[in-house]
């Protein structure tokens, strides 16, 4: 066990004459799967010297891993004087020398050694970035990430958060907002999960990045059936008026209503077109960051029927893309979404 190999090596450190004149050298192999504990409780004990492999390469069940020796003393300030800062590029030399594969999970240097698949880890990961950038940008204090996956070549946004069926609202909003600016309300992230979970399972496959923001467009931005909204016009009267052009069924249709303010307005004059009862419970806004196009989005929640329909506005005009959210969440209600 590794405390008792601590023991003798730290025995043999008090007790070998001209112990000054000696090099105390360690060569654990993995037999017990305890060749790193063994080392690291080694140096801890007075060794001054490890012999290991690339990757746990070697006999039997092979010697101990050096990367993961010297990461580990890394993760505690220890500068174990070997560069690892490209180590996918070690990871693709070594496969191809040796025709050996690092394992996906091989601490460190494995494909999925920086992947967040449960949800639960995804939300702790999102928030402790979130807290690091805003509090302590100078140390890595991310919960499941020992280190900074940069650190070994590492890219966070396509290792960190990788979305399953086991994913949640956490990390698929954290993967919205980090790749494509969308920082959605807190309970419409809690449902568009539902729904990236549920297409996720239904498929029996990981959903890359880009098929996660396909789906929340489809499913959100823009929607146009059965109501298209076109354009509006607002006037300054004792409030607000709007004058709203929309398509429904192929024909073009004008309204008007007056409101406290502009969304009000627009949806008192949709109110009265369709003859239906929905209240605006929600409504926010942001620029679109990751972007070149500097587009406004709008989050609208809809109370109707006893149920919230959210819906997503993205315009170059924060008033358009406010009312384009609108219709979008109400097209949802109507076609019960």
């Amino acid at each position: 066990m590794p405390h008792v190999y601590a023991n003798q090596i730290e025995y043999m450190c008090d007790h070998l004459h001209n112990r000054e004149n000696l090099s105390i050298s360690l060569h654990p192999h993995n037999d017990r799967g305890c060749a790193v504990a063994d080392t690291e409780m080694g140096l801890l004990a007075g060794a001054d010297r490890v012999e290991g492999t690339l990757f746990g390469n070697g006999e039997r069940t092979g010697n101990v891993d050096i990367v993961t020796v010297a990461m580990n003393m890394f993760t505690h300030g220890v500068d174990p004087q070997l560069d690892f800062s490209n180590l996918p590029e070690l990871v693709d030399l070594y496969e191809r020398v040796t025709r050996m594969q690092v394992y996906d999970r091989q601490p460190y240097s494995g494909k999925l050694v920086f992947a967040a698949f449960s949800g639960s880890h995804q939300d702790a990961i999102a928030k402790g970035m979130k807290w690091r950038e805003e509090k302590d940008p100078n140390h890595w204090t991310v919960p499941y990430l020992p280190i900074d996956p940069t650190d070994v070549g590492r890219v966070y946004e396509a290792d960190v958060i990788r979305i399953n069926s086991q994913s949640g609202k956490g990390g698929i909003g954290y993967l919205l907002e980090t790749q494509f600016g969308l920082d959605l309300p807190k309970k419409m992230r809690e449902e568009f999960g539902y729904i990236v979970k549920g297409i996720s399972d239904h498929a029996h496959k990981e959903l890359l990045p880009n098929e996660v923001h396909e789906i929340f467009h489809s499913t959100y931005v823009n929607l146009k059936t059965p109501l298209e909204f076109r354009e509006v016009h607002y006037v300054q009267k004792n409030g607000i008026q709007a004058t709203v052009t929309l398509m429904q069924n192929g024909q073009e249709f004008t309204i008007k209503s007056d409101g406290d303010g502009r969304l009000d307005a627009v949806t008192n004059a949709l109110k009265a077109f369709l003859g239906k009862q929905f209240t605006l419970k929600t409504y926010t806004e942001h620029a679109l960051t990751v972007s070149s196009k500097s587009d406004a989005v709008s989050y609208v929640g809809i109370e109707a029927d006893g149920k919230v329909f959210w819906g997503v506005g993205i315009r170059k005009d924060i008033s358009d893309s406010s009312a384009a959210a609108l219709f979008s969440a109400l097209n949802r209600f109507l076609t019960n979404k």
